[in-house]
Formats: C-alpha cells, structure tokens, sequence
C-alpha cells in the first residue's frame, strides 16, 4: 500500500480533488487487480507495446505506457471521481504496481493537459517512479501547484511549448497544439521504427480558436507522411455533429450580462480557462468587478494570469472580502461548484454557509457546464437549494448555449481519421460502449476493422513487423483509493462494511466478563446507530440484549481460551436473529471487556 507525503490542509485537497475526472455509470466495487502479482512481461525487439492502464471502460484516471525495447514512455497520469458505492472515497488514482516493477526502464512521462483526469495522479504517482515530467507551460504550473501542497521537489518537472520535439530513450515524440477547454493542450507523434503513433487525448476542432487551423494542417501533413497508429478520445462519440464553438457561449454568457439587473454569479470548472476568459471579458463590457470564490478557481487564475494564458484587465478582480462594499449590479461572482460538488463554493452558498456570500432575490445564478454522470442528485439538491433562497437559476437544458464540451463529436472524430487515415486505430479514453462505438466509427471511415483494438484496462497490445496482437496476459490495472490522508489503505473488505453500514447501521454488543473465570460481570450493553432508534424499540433491545447474554456464557464456557470464536458466533446468531425479526442485517459487532 501508499504512503502519502504531507499535504499543506484538508482544503486545498478538497477542492483539487472536485476540479477533475468524472464518475462513470459502471461500478465495479472490488479491487479487480489488489491481489494480482505484476508480471514481469517478455521484452521483445522491435516491437512497440502498448498498456493502458486507466481510462479505458471508464471516464477518467488517464494513463497508458508505449514501451519499445528496453525503454517505457508514459502518456498522462488522472484521477478519477469515484463510484457511488465508494463510500468516503475522494477519488481514484490508477495502479501503477507494473511500472513500478520497471521503474528502471521509464523515461518519462508526457502530460498531454492539465485536467485533473490526466495530471491529478502526477504527485502520488512521479515520486515512486522517479522520472521526469513534460507538458505545456500551463500543464506544468498547475502540476508545480500541486507539489507544493505535497511538499515535493520540481526538480522533475520540465515544461515544453507546442512545436517542441524531446527525445526519451528509443522515443521520439514531436509536440503540437491541439484545442481544448484547457490551453496547452497537446497532440503527440510518437516515432517508433514500425511508423509513426499519433496520440490525441481531449481535443476537438474549434473554427474560432486559435490554433485550429495549425492543428488541421499538421494532422492534414501526417496522414501525407503515413500514420502506423492512432489512439483518440472516445468521450463524445455518441454526440452527432460539432461541438459549439467557445464564441458562441462567449456572445450568450455576454447575453446574460446584459439582462441582469442584481449580482450574478457564474459556476465553472477551474480547469475552463476559456471560460473565465468569457466571463472575465462580459464583465468589463458591462462594467462590473469579478469576485472569485474557491480555491482551486482562485490557484488556476493566477498561474493562467502569470503564464499568459487569461488576459485579466488591471482592478477587475476584487478581493471577496471587499463584495458588500460594492452595488450588486456591478458584481460579478467566478466559482466552483458546477457539478454540486460537496465542499465547493456554490454548495456553501446553497447552504447558507459561505462566510462571504449570503443570496438574496434578484441573485442571478449560471451553472456553465455539462453534468458529468453521476452528479445529477447533487446538481438538482444545489438547484432545488438555490431556488429556495429566491435565486435565479440557469442550468441544464436553459443552460444550454453557455457550456460547450472540450471533446470532440462524432463529426470532429470522423474528419481526423479522414485526414490521417492511420493503418491502426486504438480507441481510448470512455466507457466501453464509448470504445465499441468509435471502433465502428473507424471502420466506417475506411480503417480496416481487423485493425482496430477495443482494449480494457490492463490488456497488452504488440505491434510488430507482421501486425498488431493482444496478449492473453494482463497486468494490474485497478484501482488506488483515495480517503483523506490515506492512499491505498481502502480496500473492497472496507467498502464493503462501510456499504453494510451506511444501508443498514450498526449494532454493537458489548459483554463484560472477568478475565480469571471468564463470566460475564452485568449484563451487555446494546449500541445501535443506523439501524433502529432504541427507546422506541426497547422490547427488540431486550430480546437482543438476553440472546447476548445466552450466547456470551454459553460459548466462554465451550470456549474459554478463544475470545474471537466466542465473538464470531455471537455475531452470526445476532445477525440471524435480528434479519429473521426485522428483515434487516445490520452490521454486528461483539466487544467482549476482560477486566
């Protein structure tokens, strides 16, 4: 298991946890990989090797590893929120027990952008591996941020613009701008020997943005000069069409500008640099401050800010705590919050808890942003909340126009495999029907199917002169559970008593025996909590609280020097017991006292 280094407060790592991956609709609960050695694989001459070991079957926890001889590269490095049925659980981190094992052979890794679904893992993860870290200036600000918190050294972490080439070990990989909701995207060409790897992770095509044009053309020039393999972002295959371009929300978001009369204030991912961009810019149209609220929203503006990323005119963004000294109709409010997440600043404010903000009728509130799924219940619970407190709210559907996805639709999806036409493709990145659906996609698009690969996590992919094969052997690829402080140290046993609990409470027996003659010195205590409220079932109390006592005498006397065989069977029969009386299992647990 993980230890984990410092981190500076609960907060900050709160919020970081809340700005990334997204929760997926499938909820395998157990481990899959937490008793399964890590394999030491075949190394094999001129061939390329290919390991995902996140972000496949799932949204989120991005990470893959290109091996070629004797050398490892590794492509991303996300969390992921977790399943439901996670309980307490912060987020997930990938498995990386294989690489670990070959630490040795790592040459680095390449972050292709700075959402938290592909850097969160980075300082769990690049201390144990040891290896240097790329990516785009931005990317690796926000990723110094984060080893700040942990306390780490940056000594590791290199920063790369868009047009530069690095060489890592046998790898050579060429860099260049792709667009996305987060600037400083990447695409990456990876050369290997068999041909060249192009590896998209988030993008789409974007008439608007800067760049577009720059990334068509190179993509136009690669499929002229031959692309082996494509691997691509699956997330939006189900989508028809185009995305909206980030002008269009800019000119709806300045709409809503207009309109409003009182304060407004505008949800957001962190990570959406564009936009706040949009927002920072409506509001000097309509002559209004920008107050900032959360601290990962407030850590992502500065480092945008310093890096040239976010243009932000001199006094537009006033301290939060100078907002009841200006009019509310010249008040603008950025924060975090757009998926109902439980520590941020919209959910405090919904509550009534935020020390600043405290709603009032004629408040404006825009949630600008898809609902990653999962998150509906919280989103509707901030909503219903909001609108209690006589707030405006626009969301969902109304909102339709002020949020545009950063990943690419079928139709953006179809015009890159055109424009490069690899000989293979790799879906990568969604849910498995994602995957199937992009594979068809592929094929549809002229790639050969007997060339496309529809992988799990895990899985092992060899590509060599004869062609592309997958290995009946896998390595670990589950997942790594994050809970406060603790990495690793919440395991499918524990989710499982914490899922029993949480459905059905507890009840705690609890006997006092005396250590010489082992008999019990009064009769137990009965604790519930979660499962019924005592003083109004205080008959089923005592008919436990008898059992108990039968149970405690008669199996010490069958077995005096065997405490916890005493307590398994006390356990069993109450259990038995209490679900033949109430059609209910609460967990059980027997205390016995020796005194």
């Amino acid at each position: 298991m993980f230890t984990k280094n410092g981190r500076k407060d609960q907060r900050s790592h709160r919020d970081r946890r809340r700005d990334g991956g997204r929760r997926t609709s499938s909820v395998p609960v157990v481990l899959n990989s937490e008793h399964l050695p890590s394999p030491k694989l075949p190394k094999l001459r001129n061939t390329l090797r290919i390991i995902p070991l996140g972000g496949l079957g799932e949204i989120g926890k991005n990470i893959a590893a290109y091996e070629f001889g004797e050398d490892i590269l590794i492509v991303d490095c996300g969390i992921m929120f977790p399943h439901e049925e996670m309980l307490g659980i912060d987020f997930v981190i990938p498995d990386i027990r294989y690489l670990e094992a070959n630490k040795n052979r790592i040459r680095g890794i390449i972050l292709t952008h700075g959402h938290e679904d592909h850097i969160g893992a980075v300082p769990y993860l690049q201390p144990r591996l040891g290896c240097p870290v790329y990516g785009s200036s931005l990317t690796i600000g926000l990723v110094k941020v984060k080893f700040e918190e942990f306390s780490l050294p940056e000594n590791q972490l290199h920063s790369i613009k868009p047009g530069d080439s690095i060489k890592l070990g046998n790898f050579k990989i060429d860099t260049f701008p792709m667009v996305h909701s987060m600037p400083g995207d990447l695409g990456l060409v990876i050369h290997t020997s068999l041909g060249r790897v192009l590896h998209l992770a988030d993008f789409k095509f974007d008439e608007t943005a800067q760049y577009n044009r720059e990334s068509k053309d190179r993509l136009a020039r690669l499929g002229r000069e031959g692309v082996f393999l494509l691997t691509m972002d699956s997330t939006n295959v189900e989508e028809e069409g185009k995305s909206l371009t980030e002008t269009v929300v800019e000119e709806e978001i300045g709409e809503i500008f207009k309109k409003t009369k009182g304060r407004l204030i505008i949800t957001s991912f962190a990570s959406a640099i564009p936009r706040i961009q949009s927002v920072i810019r409506s509001a000097e149209k309509s002559r209004r401050k920008v107050f900032i609220s959360g601290r990962s929203m407030e850590r992502n503006i500065e480092m945008a800010e310093r890096l040239n990323y976010l243009a932000v005119p001199k006094g537009i963004i006033q301290d939060i705590r100078q907002l009841k000294n200006i009019p509310d109709d010249q008040i603008a409010i950025i924060c975090t919050g757009s998926q109902g997440e439980e520590f941020s600043a919209l959910s405090r404010i919904a509550a009534g808890e935020h020390r600043q903000i405290r709603l009032k009728p004629g408040d404006t509130i825009v949630l600008s942003g898809s609902v990653i799924p999962g998150n509906e219940r919280s989103i509707a619970d901030v909503v219903n909340n909001l609108f209690k407190l006589g707030a405006n709210v626009i969301y969902g559907g109304e909102a339709a126009e002020i949020h545009t996805s950063g990943h690419a639709r079928r139709g953006d999806l179809a015009e890159v495999m055109r424009l490069v036409h690899p000989k293979y493709f790799l879906p990568m990145h969604g849910e498995y029907r994602h995957l199937v659906l992009h594979a068809r996609l592929g094929a549809e698009n002229g790639i050969s199917p007997k060339n496309i690969f529809v992988m799990e996590n895990g899985q092992v992919l060899d590509f060599d002169q004869n062609g592309g094969r997958l290995q009946r052997m896998r390595v670990p690829s589950g997942y790594v559970l994050i809970d406060g402080l603790g990495v690793g140290d919440v395991g499918n046993i524990v989710l499982r008593d914490r899922q029993a609990m949480a459905k059905d409470g507890i009840l705690v027996a609890i006997a006092t025996i005396d250590r010489q003659n082992k008999k019990l010195l009064s009769s137990p205590d009965i604790i519930s909590r979660g499962f019924i409220y005592m003083r109004e079932n205080e008959e089923l109390v005592f008919n436990i609280r008898q059992k108990v006592k039968k149970l405690v005498t008669q199996n010490l006397q069958e077995h005096p020097n065997d405490i916890n065989l005493v307590k398994s069977k006390i356990r069993d029969k109450i259990s038995d017991y209490i679900e033949d009386t109430t059609q209910r299992r609460p967990m059980v647990i027997p205390v016995i006292i020796e005194v």
